[in-house]
């Protein structure tokens, strides 16, 4: 009597545990877009064949009692869609009801931002809510291992490059920024797949073999690319920028970068306060020596090439230009503070 109670418990518990797996499992995580269709007239067993033959998803079943928890059975609107085999039930439905699957629209992601702007700009343009965003690529300054947040999708199984990536930690950095076209209802982890598999092709084998020839990771390089991207704007600029942190590093000596303090404060401030130097964090790169532990933007291919390319010097301190962003570089700490006399005061 006891074994048929306990069978009677588990029965319901697996039940679920099954519908979850098929409403958040995409078809085939490794395929590729669909045109779909959504004729007048059909219902949501005609589309839900139709879905199953386009394998678009691994269950007629599931997706029908997905529709029917969520009231939007007869919400599906008729049209020409762009679908994906890598969303899942719950993304494909949202395309669907939403109406406009099939329509393009431009997504800017700018050089230099960091997650929460982009975020912010997502929700603006109707790309994504910020929430759901955040339940993809993570949280900034966010280390799960100390959070009691649901951990963000890991895509390290999908992407070669993201294999030396604290688990622990969010896709700060990893973001590619350019222009893209989307289509309008695309799930969010598609959106977020596209920046990635674009950071994928700008990350070029050469580039790959030069960071693992020079005993670095990939993580690693884009935390300082990250830095690089915040401090400079000029390439070649950037390139002698990267080779003075490398050189800091090594020799142990901080980075003493006010971007740091800007990512963990979440300002845009150029040169901060005494008592913000005193800030106790990771990312204050003036209290504490070495890389932070995660990027603090997502930086551009000039940026990422700069941190792989640096080129060594002699010059040891930089600063730019309030009025022309023009980055002036100097040997010693005594040239630099005559700089800062000259262009910051």
């Amino acid at each position: 009597m006891k074994k048929i109670f306990i069978i009677l418990i588990l029965l319901p518990i697996a039940s679920l545990g099954v519908y979850f797996y098929y409403i958040n499992t995409p078809a085939n995580k490794n395929g590729g877009e669909v045109n779909f269709a959504i004729v007048k007239g059909e219902g949501v067993n005609q589309i839900s064949i139709n879905l199953k033959e386009a394998g678009l998803i691994k269950s007629k079943f599931f997706f029908e009692t997905y529709a029917w928890l969520e009231k939007v059975e007869s919400k599906f609107k008729t049209g020409n869609y762009t679908l994906s085999q890598k969303q899942d039930i719950k993304e494909i439905t949202k395309a669907l009801i939403n109406g406009k699957s099939g329509e393009e629209q431009t997504m800017k992601i700018l050089e230099g931002w960091t997650s929460k702007d982009m975020a912010e700009y997502l929700e603006k343009e109707s790309i994504a809510k910020q929430d759901e965003f955040y339940n993809v690529i993570g949280q900034p300054h966010v280390d799960y291992r100390k959070s009691k947040l649901p951990e963000p999708k890991d895509f390290s199984s999908e992407f070669e490059f993201l294999k030396d990536k604290p688990a622990h930690y969010g896709l700060e950095g990893f973001l590619f920024p350019d222009t893209y076209r989307i289509f309008r209802g695309a799930g969010t982890e598609d959106v977020v797949r596209k920046m990635l598999s674009n950071f994928d092709k700008k990350l070029t084998p050469e580039m790959r073999d030069e960071i693992k020839r020079q005993g670095k990771t990939i993580y690693d390089v884009i935390i300082m690319a990250s830095i690089v991207e915040k401090e400079v704007r000029k390439e070649e600029d950037m390139k002698i920028v990267a080779g003075i942190f490398w050189d800091r590093l090594k020799i142990g000596q901080a980075f003493q970068s006010d971007a740091g303090l800007s990512y963990a404060l979440d300002d845009k401030v150029a040169a901060h306060s005494v008592k913000d130097l005193e800030l106790d964090s990771p990312y204050n790169m003036y209290k504490y020596k070495g890389l932070p532990p995660t990027p603090i933007s997502n930086p551009g291919v000039n940026a990422i090439k700069a941190a792989i390319y640096p080129v060594y010097t002699d010059y040891n301190f930089f600063l730019n230009k309030p009025d022309t962003g023009e980055t002036v570089f100097s040997v010693t700490y005594e040239e630099h503070l005559k700089n800062k006399y000259k262009y910051l005061k």
